[in-house]
């Protein structure tokens, strides 16, 4: 499970790293660069969203070893 959570992060991380590419910061809520500005949103929930499920993994493993 880490190394697909891992793999997931990276790929919300790239996704994020190309719309950034595709922003216009002459206009930056027209055309294509609205769409690159909720894709970034969208993966940096993502990468929140797989980080706290990493780390609630590991407080449940450690629960667990109790």
């Amino acid at each position: 499970m880490k190394i697909f959570t891992s793999i997931l992060v990276l790929l919300a991380l790239a996704l994020i790293v190309f719309n950034i590419t595709l922003l216009d910061f002459k206009n930056p809520f027209q055309g294509d660069s609205a769409v690159a500005f909720i894709g970034i949103a969208a993966s940096f929930c993502a990468v929140l969203i797989l980080l706290i499920f990493r780390i609630s993994k590991r407080i449940e493993e450690k629960m667990n070893g109790r």
